[in-house]
């Protein structure tokens, strides 16, 4: 082995889903080669060209964030992070991978909406990078196309039981992509809420002058969301197809979940840092500050917390994403003043996931060791990504943070390096912190300074959803 391809982390302690250990992680070609105990011969005997100390450090995966928006089109507008603003925002806050949302227009292929997000992404990451496909378009030529796609690495599929008119799908091509979907080995997510429900009763809140943000919470009802979560069960049920339902958000949703769970259906689920950290308070903020906090499903009333946490703890949720879609407040926002149901849809969080879990570890919520499986290694399991991605063992790519678990940061827009101007966790103050970030062996932050660069992410095809093998 060459010493100049060689990067060795000494003296920290290895936190992976499985097993914590003060170990030294040897590095070399992108890879991890070895994992061993510093005080062993084999690892004194390792020379290499960087030697980074994380004594007094955790060594962790680099972050698995399998919920992106980058570049998205919604409510006559575009998320303000590009792929490469928002890419480094997610080296910045240690994730190293994510995978975001191509979108099929109406009318248009699956194919077409590929090669879009490709074109969008390609030379302009600055970590590694997989997709999604959101079917919005269901017809006979869009489900051979699944076959075609899981076939290139392209293994799940969106759709949407809301906003009819733009994503929505009915029960009947629901139930068609889910069929497809048991046949070709793809992922079906599902955004269960009821949108035809909604929609009338936001035309009924808007009719009666109750256009403020916090109306967007009342409208989108805990119900509605936990109606659509157990009619997707239902229907997947019927297809024979394993189900992933994203940012559950309600106690009464996560209930449905763990019911079929609990019955050895393969369904499971996904919550964000929003609905563990925030709530209906923050749409009610006074003079529209409120939009800020706009996104589907939206922000619940506080008592929800506890139990998303207590569904991370028992496995009824496995993966916490960041739904990251930001929109700034100036001129998009905006767009909703005087009617809420004109707020971009979306919050920005890509940076910060991985703190505000590690926060949950301080505050008690959860384990170092669940930490990291909702974050990194469960994400990378249920799309396919998984032991290249998620884990630190010989043979994965070299996607490392040293993190320092007692440094103390306050977040806030004037430090964040997400393209959006303002922050939904502003002021809060949490105990953790990203130090050094490695994609494939390359340090692209150095002690919080981003030595990365935009190219330097891959694209990475994906294999079937693990959990199903």
């Amino acid at each position: 082995m060459s010493e100049a391809s060689r990067t060795v982390v000494r003296g920290g302690l290895v936190v992976t889903a499985a097993d914590e250990v003060h170990a030294d992680v040897l590095i070399e070609d992108g890879r991890v080669v070895a994992v061993a105990a510093p005080e062993t011969e084999f690892a004194a005997g390792w020379s290499a060209a960087r030697q980074i100390d994380a004594r007094g450090r955790y060594v962790i995966p680099g972050g698995v964030d399998a919920h992106t928006h980058l570049e998205f089109p919604f409510g006559g507008t575009f998320s303000s992070d590009t792929f490469a603003s928002g890419t480094t925002a997610a080296a910045w806050g240690g994730t190293t991978t994510l995978v975001d949302f191509a979108v099929q227009s109406r009318g248009h292929t699956l194919r077409d909406g590929l090669d879009a997000w490709h074109a969008k992404a390609q030379g302009n990451c600055a970590i590694d990078y997989a997709f999604h496909m959101i079917v919005s378009d269901v017809n006979e030529r869009s489900l051979r196309e699944m076959d075609l796609l899981v076939a290139e690495g392209v293994t799940s599929f969106k759709l949407f039981m809301a906003y009819p008119g733009v994503f929505y799908s009915d029960d009947g091509q629901i139930l068609r992509a889910m069929q497809h979907g048991a046949r070709n080995g793809g992922l079906v997510m599902m955004h269960a809420e009821n949108g035809p429900a909604i929609d009338v009763l936001v035309e009924q809140a808007v009719a009666e002058g109750r256009t403020d943000p916090r109306h967007h919470g009342e409208v989108r009802r805990t119900l509605l969301e936990a109606e659509a979560t157990h009619r997707a069960i239902a229907l997947a049920r019927v297809a024979d197809c394993p189900l992933y339902v994203v940012h559950v958000s309600a106690a009464e949703a996560l209930a449905e979940l763990a019911r079929a769970r609990d019955a050895g259906l393969p369904v499971f689920g996904e919550t964000c840092p929003q609905y563990l950290f925030l709530s209906v308070d923050n749409l009610a903020e006074p003079d529209f500050e409120g939009a800020k906090y706009v996104c589907s499903t939206p922000l619940r009333p506080r008592e929800h917390q506890a139990a998303l946490w207590r569904g991370l703890r028992t496995d009824d949720l496995q993966v916490v994403s960041t739904d990251h879609c930001p929109f700034c407040f100036a001129g998009q926002k905006e767009l909703g003043r005087g009617d809420f149901s004109k707020i971009p849809n979306g919050l920005p969080g890509v940076e910060h996931r991985m703190d505000l879990l590690h926060q949950g570890v301080v505050d008690g919520h959860i384990s170092r060791r669940r930490w990291i499986d909702i974050a990194c290694a469960a994400p990378a399991r249920m799309f396919g990504l998984y032991p290249r991605k998620g884990t630190i063992a010989p043979g994965s790519d070299a996607d490392l943070v040293i993190y320092d678990p007692r440094a103390s940061q306050v977040i806030s827009a004037r430090t964040h390096h997400m393209s959006v101007d303002y922050s939904a966790y502003e002021g809060r103050e949490v105990t953790g912190r990203c130090e050094t970030v490695l994609s494939r062996g390359e340090v692209v932050i150095d002690r919080r300074t981003f030595t990365g660069r935009a190219g330097h992410g891959r694209y990475v095809p994906r294999g079937t959803c693990a959990y199903l093998r």
